[in-house]
């Protein structure tokens, strides 16, 4: 069985990082240097991201049992999860699943309820890019902005555009499979699950993944948790306000 790709840093207790779709471990280079100082920080890649391996099969069960199969690779007993949008529910559905691996958990950004697919624009956009006839960043980015109107998302995008040979550029993620599973991302954690571990839940000011609404169900899968906002973010709320993320996330990890 294939194993995750990460990068990891810093000595202490593991504190394992989850990207978001499209995303991968890299994007949180800047917040894992700071975690570092006291943790030993795996940014991972999850399959059909980064560097990880690809695979036409794609859902949380299996998204879990790779993180499960990392774990046990790397003989971590135990870890903190900080996992953001759909490396949250990644993290939420481990959690409920193998509680004793949790120490502490740390959701960014996602409730654990159902979200209708949403992603066709990106969707749309990432396959119009036709890398037989494109041959630098700036023509993906081009093509991306017949589509997409926010600069910061083209750019988080861009990110995933590698030199796969001398002439040609690829995606780092698995596309195809993406774009085949994309109903998987929004799938609710299963009723009647808990993880009573310390949860924090932290939610973007400007973004409506997590509404007031969603607290009794927040409650019900994990009793014992926090919810707080992030001022002057959205739905990326670690890039947005990085400090008061990293801010409330010691206070919590300290605690």
């Amino acid at each position: 069985m294939d194993v995750l790709h990460s990068k990891i840093q810093g000595e202490g207790k593991p504190l394992l990082i989850l990207h978001g779709y499209f995303g991968m471990g890299d994007n949180w280079k800047s917040q894992a240097n700071k975690l570092a100082e006291d943790f030993q920080v795996h940014m991972i890649d999850q399959r059909n991201h980064g560097r990880s391996f690809h695979s036409d099969d794609f859902d949380y069960e299996l998204l879990v049992e790779d993180l499960l199969h990392y774990m046990e690779f790397h003989s971590l007993e135990k870890a903190i999860i900080l996992g953001h949008s759909m490396g949250g529910k990644t993290a939420m559905l481990f959690a409920v699943n193998y509680p004793e691996k949790v120490e502490k958990l740390i959701i960014a950004d996602i409730a654990p309820k159902n979200y209708p697919p949403h992603h066709h624009q990106i969707l749309e956009a990432l396959n119009a890019v036709d890398f037989s006839k494109i041959t630098l960043r700036t023509q993906v980015d081009d093509v991306l902005k017949e589509y997409i109107d926010e600069e910061g998302v083209r750019q988080f995008l861009l990110k995933n555009v590698y030199r796969e040979t001398k002439e040609t550029l690829a995606f780092r993620f698995n596309l195809e499979s993406l774009t085949e599973n994309n109903h998987e991302i929004g799938e609710p954690l299963p009723s009647f699950t808990e993880y009573n571990g310390p949860t924090l839940f932290l939610k973007g000011e400007n973004s409506g993944y997590i509404s007031d609404d969603d607290t009794g169900l927040i409650q019900a899968h994990f009793s014992n948790s926090d919810i707080k906002t992030i001022s002057n973010a959205g739905h990326w709320l670690h890039a947005e306000n990085p400090v008061e993320f990293l801010a409330e996330m010691k206070h919590f990890l300290q605690n």
